[in-house]
């Protein structure tokens, strides 16, 4: 049970440092924290090397879908590069930061791509909305709406994507090991 609480509270410390460090001006306090937390959570964590090769999905996905809500004009994050196609530090970091929830504290999602889908569509956005009204680390540039619509459909997708890549990946070890 405090291994659950510690995952939750670690990601939402993450969260925060992410987006107030963007809105603030200070890009690299959520990596910073991101990283912090990624240490002490892979020393204790039972399964490092899955959680590992889920933030590489994770943040490999985070390039992906937001390079592409940056390019598109759809969103602006705060700390952003010139290059739109390239997501900011700090958004990768809360996608390596939340990767290390999947098996842990959301664990029940493994099983129920559904479930793990409606996070996704409900849970992306609200994010965003958070990021972007609470600290100023996102902006809507083509009205909020269609950014939110795009973030659901993206984030809709990624969550069950990333409980197929993790079950795929295990069992492929598995097989490897037999």
């Amino acid at each position: 049970m405090q291994w659950l609480v510690f995952n939750v509270l670690g990601f939402q410390a993450v969260w925060w440092a992410c987006v107030i460090g963007a809105g603030k001006g200070w890009p690299w306090a959520g990596p910073v924290v991101a990283m912090l937390y990624a240490v002490i959570h892979l020393h204790f964590s039972p399964t490092r090397r899955r959680d590992l090769r889920l933030v590489a999905s994770a943040v490999a996905i985070g390039l992906v879908l937001d390079g592409a809500l940056g390019a598109s004009g759809l969103l602006t994050y705060a700390g952003a590069s010139e290059l739109r196609l390239i997501a900011p530090p700090w958004i990768l970091a809360l996608w390596a930061g939340f990767a290390l929830t999947l098996t842990h504290s959301m664990a029940a999602l493994a099983s129920r791509p559904w479930a793990a889908a409606a996070l996704g569509v409900l849970g992306g956005p609200l994010a965003y909305a958070s990021a972007a009204s609470v600290a100023g680390a996102v902006r809507f540039e083509y009205g909020m709406v269609e950014g939110l619509m795009a973030i659901a459909i993206g984030w809709g997708v990624a969550i069950p994507l990333l409980y197929g890549i993790d079950k795929q990946l295990t069992k492929n070890e598995q097989e490897a090991i037999a």
